[in-house]
C-alpha cells in the first residue's frame, strides 16, 4: 500500500466511502481473489481506518469478479511454509478476531465462492448477506489442514454443531441457499442485487451511535458462549451503566420527545 496527499492506495483490495458506509472490496479477480498476506495485512489497514472516521457508521465487504475469495493463495501461502519462508505467510499482526468484534458492524457481501480462510475471515461478522448460486467450503480437511481464526467457535455459534461437524468434517462444498438454511449466512440475494442489500443493512447499522454499537458487539461475543447468566447479567448492567450517561442517550430521548428523528453524528 502507497500513501498520496492522505489518501492511501492498495494493491490488493479497493475502498470506496459511500455515505457513512466504506465498502471494501477484494481485489484479485483473476485469482478468484485468493487471500494473501498482503490482501490482509490491506484489509486490517482500511478497517482501522474507517473504525478511526468519524464520519463512517458501518463496512461492507465484497469480493471482484465472479468470486468473493477462493481461500488462500497456493504459491503465496502454502508454498512459502512447506518450503520454509514461513515470514511470507503470516498475517497481518493485528488480531484478526479482535479486530472485527471490536470494530463498527462489518457485513460481509458474498457475490460467489467463498472458500476456507475467504469463508472462515468473515464467520464473525454482524451479517453475512449471499449471492445466490455462490459456493461456499470449510475445506481444510480435504488440504490435510484444520480450521482457523476460531471457526470452530463461530460455525457452531452461526448453524450448531451437527452443521458445524458435517462441514469441518467432510469439507463439502454448499450453495448459497443451503447456507442460509443452515444459519451459515443470513440473507439471500440476487446476484444483481446483492451489494444494495448488504448497503442498505449497513447504512441501518450505520445510523445508531457508535459507542453503543460497539458495546453491544462486546456483549454478544462476550455472553455467545457465557454459561452464567449472571455473569451475562453483570456485563450488561455495567454496558448499560456507561450508555445511561452518553451524549447518545441524551439524544436519543430528546428526538423520541421532540418526535424528530435523532442526531448522532
Amino acid at each position: 500500500m502507497e500513501t498520496y496527499s492522505g489518501v492511501v492506495t492498495y494493491e490488493q483490495i479497493l475502498s470506496e466511502q459511500r455515505g457513512e458506509v466504506v465498502l471494501l472490496t477484494l481485489d484479485r479477480p483473476e485469482k478468484m481473489n485468493a487471500w494473501t498476506p498482503t490482501m490482509s495485512a490491506e484489509l486490517v489497514d482500511a478497517i482501522e481506518a474507517a473504525d478511526a472516521d468519524p464520519s463512517i457508521g458501518a463496512v461492507v465487504l465484497t469480493g471482484a469478479g465472479r468470486g468473493f475469495c477462493a481461500g488462500a493463495d497456493i504459491s503465496a501461502v502454502f508454498d512459502a511454509q512447506l518450503s520454509g519462508h514461513a515470514e511470507a505467510a503470516r498475517p497481518a499482526p493485528r488480531d484478526w478476531i479482535d479486530l472485527v468484534r471490536s470494530t463498527k458492524p462489518i457485513v460481509a457481501a458474498v457475490n460467489g465462492a467463498a472458500v476456507g480462510v475467504g469463508l472462515t475471515m468473515i464467520l464473525p461478522f454482524d451479517r453475512i448477506v449471499v449471492a445466490a448460486g455462490a459456493k461456499l467450503s470449510v475445506r481444510f480437511i480435504r488440504m490435510g489442514l484444520v480450521p482457523e481464526l476460531a471457526s470452530s467457535r463461530f460455525l457452531p455459534n452461526r448453524c450448531g454443531w451437527g452443521a458445524a461437524s458435517d462441514l469441518m468434517l467432510s469439507g463439502r462444498t454448499i450453495e448459497a441457499a443451503e447456507a442460509v438454511a443452515l444459519g451459515l449466512a443470513d440473507e439471500l440475494a440476487e446476484p444483481g442485487e446483492l451489494l444494495d442489500v448488504a448497503l442498505a443493512r449497513a447504512r441501518d447499522y450505520a445510523a445508531h451511535p457508535i459507542p453503543q454499537l460497539r458495546w453491544i458487539k462486546q456483549l454478544l461475543t462476550e455472553n455467545a458462549s457465557e454459561t452464567d447468566p449472571a455473569a451475562a447479567q453483570r456485563r450488561e448492567a455495567a454496558a448499560l451503566a456507561q450508555a445511561y450517561a452518553t451524549a447518545e442517550h441524551k439524544e436519543a430521548v430528546a428526538a423520541f420527545l421532540e418526535k424528530r428523528p435523532p442526531v448522532f453524528r
